[in-house]
């Protein structure tokens, strides 16, 4: 007989974005005649640039000959002239890296998700509070005990950065730009994580998939211009934000052979993730790949940081809009999320319902993200410039507070 897995029933009842779609639909079928703005899910609405829909065009063309056509890689890992170009994007920063360092993926999610699997069952996990909820999900999927959950609050008081973990654990994921705070860690935040890993043995795995919207020169955009970071730290990142590859799906994780565990030798990790890719991953898409080599070039990089510059401008209005209604609002600065205060200390959820049915408005209820998330809210600046000034507008004239 076959049974389900048990696991899965761990789980919170509905994951976040699910529940903001059907509540959102449930008002636009009760209210049909009012138009919605969304300014809730973290997607991309602009075109991509044309550097890189020539990259993507190229790796289709490939295709059509048999003298440039290709099936499966050689090696999971990613395309030598993708991880080539990647190099040298690290090189540029002053890091460097193997070749053998880096795995092209099919995004930051699935690696978030999927990097648990090579550390053991019992793993001490530490998790930002509020955080994505892929990281915690996904260790309840794997099996692991959620009372040896650590969480480590991310608060107005303490600048939405946790504290260092009070007792040991084994690994520690962090975000920075924070999704869903916008909140950015500092070398001196980080120094303090990486030299308790090195001390205690644990493993940082850290979300970069927003480091391109950094734009104070003083922040960090890789945890490895942090010295020690690489005997300790596996970093994640992304395109879908960088270049709009929401649903082109390309990213890349650096797990560099220098990393120690507790119970493995210097490589280990590094293998054990090849290993992991190997078979149970043919590769990010070569068409894609082709594309993300477009990204990485001069007049990619040009053209998306445009494109960033415009989703920034987003968030300037949205940061400048909320404080004119007398909201209490983080973020926006050097991240494309905009963190409020819910006003008069109202639930998340219950202001998720006041904003949608006063101003037709769709947000992020911060308690989505974690229980330190509550009595917050996430705005996303990803939308066309047209619907967020239309937002702000509605929540000017018509949210009561």
């Amino acid at each position: 007989m076959a049974r389900t897995n048990p696991t899965y029933d761990r789980l919170a009842q509905g994951y976040l974005f699910p529940e903001i779609g059907k509540r959102t639909r449930a008002f636009i079928a009760a209210n049909p005649s009012s138009k919605v703005m969304r300014l809730g899910i973290g997607d991309t609405t602009q075109p991509l640039p044309p550097t890189v829909i020539s990259g993507l065009a190229s790796g289709v063309q490939k295709l059509a000959k048999i003298e440039t056509y290709t099936g499966y890689q050689d090696d999971s890992s990613g395309m030598p002239a993708m991880k080539t170009a990647l190099l040298e994007r690290y090189k540029a920063m002053g890091i460097t890296l193997d070749l053998s360092d880096i795995f092209v993926s099919d995004g930051a999610k699935s690696d978030s998700a999927n990097i648990q699997s090579i550390f053991d069952i019992d793993s001490v996990i530490a998790f930002q509070d509020p955080a994505y909820p892929v990281y915690v999900d996904s260790n309840i999927m794997a099996g692991r005990n959620k009372e040896k959950f650590v969480y480590m609050p991310c608060t107005e008081a303490n600048g939405f950065f946790p504290s260092l973990p009070k007792s040991k654990v084994d690994v520690i994921y962090l975000c920075s730009p924070n999704n869903p705070t916008g909140a950015v860690a500092t070398k001196k935040q980080l120094k303090e994580f990486v030299d308790y890993a090195n001390a205690n043995k644990a493993i940082i795995i850290f979300d970069a998939a927003y480091s391109a919207y950094i734009s104070s020169p003083e922040l960090p955009r890789s945890i490895y211009e942090v010295e020690g970071a690489k005997s300790c730290a596996i970093e994640i990142n992304s395109f879908s934000k960088e270049a709009g590859f929401t649903g082109v799906r390309l990213g890349w994780s650096i797990v560099p052979k220098e990393i120690v565990c507790e119970d493995g030798e210097i490589g280990k990790l590094n293998r054990l993730w090849a290993r992991r890719q190997n078979t149970m991953f043919n590769g990010a898409s070569n068409i894609v790949q082709e594309g993300g080599v477009a990204v990485l070039s001069a007049k990619g990089q040009e053209e998306c940081y445009k494109v960033i510059d415009y989703y920034m401008g987003n968030a300037r209005l949205i940061k400048a809009g909320l404080e004119a209604k007398g909201i209490t609002v983080f973020g926006g600065v050097n991240a494309p999320y905009i963190w409020m205060k819910t006003p008069n200390g109202m639930k998340s959820w219950e202001f998720f319902d006041k904003l949608l049915n006063e101003a037709h408005v769709v947000g992020t209820p911060g308690s989505g993200f974690g229980a330190s998330g509550e009595g917050y809210f996430r705005l996303s600046a990803f939308g066309i410039r047209e619907n967020v000034i239309a937002a702000l507008d509605s929540i000017q004239k018509n949210l009561k507070i």
